[in-house]
């Protein structure tokens, strides 16, 4: 699986995230200097102040890349190293410093690849308008002038900027990222803005002499749910208008007016609605479309989106309004992105076909996987990745080089020291350098020039083999005595037979434990205080006395869902109980996409005995001589088979979801003796429906229905009706989740009902 001869290796690098020395040889403070100074920004309270410390250790770190036989670099310059006040007198000594790692690299035989904007605007003319000011777009052309005049002569590939999707929309609309602004008019401003500046930049190094000129873009295939499976399924009108539009605000946006000149008009008509168009002037898009030799391509996972009415917009998506962003099912990295490699073939074939003879390169690939030195992880991460790039070359895309994102761990933006993108492990504390496993995997392919054909097993691959979860084998891999003999017997078959060398995932699946489950009330639902009092009471009972801490978390909104599954993708807790509501939600699906044991109520591990209660009232109606009994239905699946079970009883009884229908012509022969009503909430509006219509409950009319809820209790009459036994419900549920924690197979619990015959039934004259 060889790559074609002069294909590039190497890896990418952001100055704010590895250089420090914030304040030395006269650099300016920057947009992210004042962001990560400021309370509660980086989630771990820390800043970029001294980063890896590479504008004093840049030669030991140039050794390192000659050591794994990188034949490229790319770097980025800091603004406001080189322009402390974003324009005006140029500071040599910033200048100096890039001047050093430049000949430091070419001594190695590395090329130096110079990327102008990696983010860091500096913070003197973000006082000044920053980028949604035009004249910011001005001010980096003449910064790319003062770079290319001492550097020019060494550096032949210029790309202008970073990913402008990720600093207009996380840095102006969702406030995330530097400098934290919140306005959707001065997102697309601003990405209208550095689309310029980039223009203007590649006019100037044109002009200057630059050989090979591009940009770098975060770019992603947006599919449904079902393309991740198939790319060739059809879509319904509305899924097609969501793609379409999620692909015209994050690619598209930036894609058309660089390589075509235009932007899409369906992104026109978002824009316009957001902020206008007069920042658009006559000839900007002339500009933007200045010819580029290499695009460069930074793909981490594809965006999974489908159509939902009413839905509010993303913040970094301004026109993103009745979107779902959905959860992708499978692995993840430790930031709980997917792991998609086949993504990287449809978006390097998608640009391939859209602009036929544009050289492109992957300019950012990697993941975080936690810190440690061994991290086969990381390993599988970017070889699958190097395959998918490879399978497009085979289809003919011009495909010039794989640059890996990152050499080193490094300050992450908004998340600190936390995440560990790095071939080579740092320890902040020492500044030590230490390769990882996926460096020296690294050095061998590039080496090769390729890959090995056979890919290496996985954790996924040995689970598939032996029929068992991933993490029953992460817990044969790590010894652990709670799985039953036979089971391991299977995986150790399976590990043996494909060669399976234990990864980092394997060891950590279930040894990463916080000691903390999370009680998810989904609600609403009908009737369910007593079930939501009894949940909560028993199963904290429980857990608490098995050790572990209970979370109780309320999820009732999209952005509480977002909070819990975030949760469960971050590994925050080890396991976790849901209570859905009584209407379909798709929070059940996407927790169960994760690999945090999840216990539900409702099925299909713990759930009463729906039909069985609705073929008890049937039964009971019966008895009491009902001929003409009808079913009042509601939402849910629970209602679905309480009518299944009635209907085995009575399956010549009407269904309908209008109580007033059923009871309306006190007078008509058809109008039913009986309903059973699928809740106790609506068995209250048929007694009071037939309060109305002067109908005797129950001498005209026998109503039963389903919970036995408070209320139902003290009606007149009260109300017939199935209980539920909610401490046995409460307690199985606790039970099941420990069962799945412990590693043993959870099995089904269907609980048995009662019919709980009141005055509503029966009564003297009954």
């Amino acid at each position: 699986m060889r790559f074609p001869d002069g294909f590039v290796w190497g890896v990418s690098s952001s100055a704010y995230q590895i250089e420090g020395a914030a304040a030395e040889d006269g650099r300016g403070p920057s947009i992210w200097d004042t962001f990560s100074h400021a309370p509660g920004r980086i989630a771990d309270g820390s800043t970029g102040d001294e980063a890896c410390d590479h504008y004093h250790r840049h030669a030991e770190d140039v050794g390192l890349m000659k050591g794994l036989g990188l034949r490229a670099y790319r770097f980025s310059v800091s603004w406001s190293r080189v322009l402390p006040d974003g324009a005006g007198k140029v500071n040599a000594a910033g200048l100096d410093f890039y001047e050093r790692l430049t000949d430091d690299l070419l001594g190695q035989g590395i090329a130096p690849y110079a990327t102008l904007y990696h983010w860091d605007l500096p913070q003197a003319l973000e006082d000044r308008g920053g980028w949604p000011s035009r004249d910011t777009a001005e001010r980096f052309a003449g910064y790319a002038a003062a770079v290319h005049e001492r550097l020019g002569d060494r550096v032949d590939t210029w790309f202008t900027i970073n990913e402008p999707w990720v600093a207009s929309f996380l840095g102006y609309a969702a406030g995330t990222h530097a400098p934290g602004r919140r306005s959707a008019a001065e997102a697309f401003r601003s990405a209208h803005h550095m689309l310029l500046a980039h223009g203007l930049a590649a006019g100037v190094l044109r002009e200057a002499g630059a050989r090979r000129i591009g940009v770098a873009l975060n770019l992603s295939p947006v599919l449904t749910p079902g393309q991740l499976g198939d790319q060739d399924q059809e879509l319904t009108p509305e899924d097609a208008g969501a793609v379409s539009r999620i692909d015209a605000l994050l690619n598209r946006q930036f894609l058309d007016p660089m390589l075509r000149g235009s932007y899409p008009p369906e992104l026109l008509e978002v824009v316009e609605r957001h902020a206008g168009l007069d920042h658009v002037r006559d000839g900007d898009l002339d500009l933007i479309a200045r010819p580029i030799d290499v695009l460069g391509v930074n793909y981490y996972a594809p965006h999974v989106v489908q159509a939902q009415p009413s839905r509010p917009g993303e913040p970094a998506f301004p026109g993103s309004e009745g979107v779902l962003f959905a959860a992708t099912p499978g692995p993840a990295t430790a930031m709980g992105w997917p792991i998609v490699p086949s993504g990287l073939t449809v978006l390097l074939r998608r640009l391939a076909a859209d602009h036929p003879g544009l050289d492109l390169m992957v300019t950012e690939n990697g993941a975080d996987f936690g810190d440690g030195s061994r991290d086969a992880d990381r390993v599988a991460f970017i070889e699958a990745h190097v395959r998918a790039a490879h399978a497009a070359i085979s289809d003919g895309v011009r495909l010039r080089g794989f640059l890996a994102w990152t050499l080193m761990d490094n300050f992450e933006w908004a998340d600190g020291y936390r995440r560990k993108f790095g071939l080579v492990h740092v320890d902040f504390a020492t500044q030590r350098r230490t390769e990882r496993d996926s460096a020296r995997w690294f050095r061998e392919v590039i080496a090769r020039n390729g890959l090995p054909a056979a890919p290496r097993p996985t954790l996924e691959t040995v689970a598939a083999r032996a029929g068992v979860s991933r993490a029953t084998v992460s817990r044969v891999v790590n010894g652990e005595a709670s799985v039953r003999p036979e089971v391991r017997a299977r995986v150790q078959a399976a590990v043996e037979e494909l060669g399976y060398v234990p990864n980092q995932a394997a060891r950590s699946l279930v040894t990463r434990r916080t000691g903390t489950v999370a009680l998810v009330l989904s609600g609403p639902r009908h009737d369910n205080a007593a079930l939501v009092s009894a949940v909560v009471q028993y199963v904290t009972s429980v857990l608490e006395a098995s050790g572990r801490q209970v979370r109780l978390m309320l999820a009732d909104s999209e952005r509480s869902h977002r909070r819990v599954l975030a949760q469960a993708e971050g590994r925050h807790v080890d396991g976790m109980i849901l209570l859905p509501p009584d209407h379909p939600d798709p929070l059940a699906e996407r927790l169960a996409a994760t690999d945090v044991p999840l216990v539900l109520l409702g099925g299909p591990v713990v759930a009463v005995d729906e039909a069985g209660g609705g073929a008890a009232v049937g039964r009971h109606l019966r008895e009491l001589g009902c001929a003409r009994p009808a079913v009042l239905t509601g939402p849910g699946a629970a209602a679905g088979e309480r009518v299944r079970g009635f209907l085995e009883v009575f399956p010549e009884a009407e269904v309908s979801g209008d109580a007033g229908r059923l009871l309306a012509g006190r007078l008509n022969p058809m109008r039913p003796d009986a309903v059973f009503a699928v809740t106790d909430a609506l068995a209250l509006e048929v007694l009071g429906i037939a309060r109305e219509v002067g109908l005797r409950v129950p001498e005209d009319l026998a109503v039963a229905g389903f919970g036995d809820g408070e209320a139902g209790r003290h009606t007149l009459p009260a109300l017939t009706t199935v209980a539920v036994p909610v401490t046995d419900l409460a307690l199985a549920l606790a039970r099941s989740l420990l069962s799945a924690l412990d590693g043993q197979p959870v099995a089904p619990s269907v609980l048995p009902v009662r019919l709980e015959v009141r005055g509503s039934t029966v009564s003297g004259g009954r």
